[in-house]
């Protein structure tokens, strides 16, 4: 059987599971996580074959998080006369402050349902898109024994909950001062949990079990989430946002389980396909 290259090929290896690698601090984490979302875009931008799958969802999500802030923009009127007290009720420095987290919670909720709606319509698509991404990494895509029938109903699920998010990020925006931090965390943990379900759910995780993935990867799924929840309303970078999204989810995944990053040479990795796909023909052998 041919051999794989080896580390001083310039090949990373993975580390034997007995051996525990050293973690960084919380916040560089974080930045970690972050970075797989610039990761994604720019992965996107370096290699236009995927453009293809990337257009639906991307005009997808452009028109549902413009349509998303827009009614949040005109429910605002409403909210104030049926949610806030009234004038006099409160002292003025906190009516600013109640009228401010009902903006900002409004204007957001608003974004995270559109980003949701266009998910779970583009599913199909962005899940082809997650697994031609990681065939490009890792060669060999994870196949679970439920095939893709499986995989897309776990994807569903994911916007379903992705989906319930948007209500969950107003009403915490409502509560003074901490509600507005909150509202946002709980909005970077919806985007971090969606956007990763389909390599994790390739992998054999259900629901439950993506879940704890995210506990365990608490830092990196919040910086991915935070940057993807900022990048909704910056224009320009809100058009490439849902494949990007996709795309980075799958680049941190492989990261994390595997400890794989995209080849900064491509000659590196026909190397890798050669060496695997002879070492496949002489095992059938």
């Amino acid at each position: 059987m041919a051999e794989l290259p080896s580390e001083e090929d310039g090949f990373a290896v993975l580390p034997p599971a007995e051996l525990r690698r050293h973690r960084p601090g919380f916040l560089r984490r974080m930045a970690a996580g972050a970075w797989h979302l610039l990761s994604g875009f720019w992965f996107l931008i370096r290699h236009p074959s995927f453009w293809p799958l990337a257009a639906l969802p991307t005009v997808l999500a452009v028109l549902c998080i413009l349509f998303g802030i827009a009614l949040g923009a005109f429910a605002i009127p409403w909210l104030e006369t049926h949610v806030l007290p009234g004038r006099g009720k409160v002292a003025a420095g906190v009516g600013i402050l109640l009228s401010l987290a009902l903006y900002l919670g409004t204007l957001l909720a608003g974004a995270v349902a559109g980003l949701a709606v266009a998910m779970l319509v583009s599913a199909p698509i962005l899940e082809r898109l997650s697994r031609r991404v990681e065939a490009y990494v890792r060669v060999h895509v994870v196949e679970h024994p439920g095939g893709l029938k499986w995989e897309i109903a776990q994807a569903f699920r994911g916007a379903l909950y992705f989906l319930l998010a948007a209500p969950v990020v107003l009403l915490l925006s409502l509560i003074p001062l901490l509600g507005p931090p909150l509202g946002l965390l709980w909005g970077a943990h919806s985007v971090a949990f969606q956007q990763t379900d389909m390599p994790l759910a390739r992998r054999g995780m259900d629901f439950g079990q993506r879940r704890a993935w995210h506990r365990q990867y608490r830092p990196e799924s919040l910086g991915f989430g935070l940057v993807g929840v900022i990048f909704l309303f910056v224009p320009l970078a809100n058009f490439l946002v849902a494949p990007a999204l996709t795309v980075g989810g799958t680049l941190m995944v492989l990261e994390l389980e595997e400890d794989l990053v995209p080849p900064d040479r491509p000659e590196r990795r026909e190397r890798v396909r050669s060496a695997v796909a002879e070492g496949s023909s002489e095992a059938t052998e």
